[in-house]
C-alpha cells in the first residue's frame, strides 16, 4: 500500500513522504494511529490544505520534547530486583518497569516510548533509549541491583556490572532461611523500539 506519513516514522521517512509498506503495517498501524493517510487525490488535496497545521503542531511537540530530554540528560534510575549470586533476576525488567521508575520520578513516559529490543535479565546498569518525540531520542542509563548499595558500587564500575562474587557479597540474601523468595514475573514481550519496525516495502 502506498502512503503519506503525517510524521517521522522511524527507519521509514520524514513527514509529507510517500513511501509503499505491506498492508497489515499500514491498516494495523500507520492508519488507525493517525500517522499515515493512504494515497488518494482527496487525501493528496487533504495533505496540502492540512500541511501547515501539522507542522506546526509538530513543532510545538518537539518543543515540549526538547524540554523533557534536558531534564532526562544524563539521568539514571535505579530498579531494585532480586537475583541469584551468578546475577541472574528472578524474573525481568521490563519496557513497563522501566516507564512507571521514570513516571515515578515526575516525568511522565509511556511504556511504547521505551525503546527497549529485550526485557533485562541480568543485574548490571544498561542505557537504554527513550523516545519523546518521531524526531527525539534521550539516552538514559537504568541500574538493576539488589540494593541501594549495590546500585552505587555498579555505578562506580567501568562497565556498570559487578563480577557475580563481588555481587554476592556486597547484596543482601534474595531471602533469609524460611521466607519464600517471590516468583518470577510472567515475562512480557517489549514493544520494537517503541512502535513496529516498518516491514520491507511490497
Amino acid at each position: 500500500m502506498e502512503i503519506i506519513l503525517l510524521e517521522r516514522v522511524e527507519k521509514l521517512g520524514q513527514m509529507g513522504d510517500r513511501v509503499r509498506v505491506k498492508n497489515g503495517y499500514a491498516r494495523n498501524y500507520l492508519l488507525p494511529k493517525g500517522k499515515a493517510l493512504r494515497v488518494t487525490a482527496q487525501n493528496i488535496e487533504r495533505f496540502g490544505r492540512e500541511r501547515a497545521t501539522l507542522e506546526a503542531d509538530n513543532l510545538e511537540k518537539r518543543g515540549t520534547a526538547e524540554k523533557v530530554a534536558a531534564e532526562l540528560a544524563d539521568s539514571s534510575w535505579v530498579v531494585i530486583r532480586q537475583a541469584s549470586e551468578s546475577l541472574q533476576l528472578y524474573g525481568s525488567v521490563t519496557a513497563r518497569d522501566i516507564a512507571e521508575v521514570i513516571s515515578a520520578s515526575g516525568v511522565p513516559i509511556k511504556r511504547q516510548q521505551v525503546m527497549l529490543a529485550s526485557t533485562i535479565k541480568t543485574l548490571g546498569t544498561y542505557p537504554v533509549r527513550i523516545a519523546l518525540h518521531p524526531e527525539l531520542s534521550v539516552e538514559v542509563k537504568i541500574n538493576v541491583a539488589r540494593s541501594e548499595e549495590e546500585a552505587a558500587l555498579q555505578a562506580k564500575t567501568s562497565d556498570g556490572r559487578l563480577k557475580p562474587a563481588e555481587g554476592a557479597e556486597a547484596a543482601s540474601p534474595a531471602a533469609e532461611v524460611g521466607e519464600e523468595i517471590q516468583a518470577p514475573e510472567p515475562e512480557e514481550t517489549p514493544p520494537a523500539a517503541g512502535e513496529p519496525e516498518a516491514p520491507d516495502a511490497e
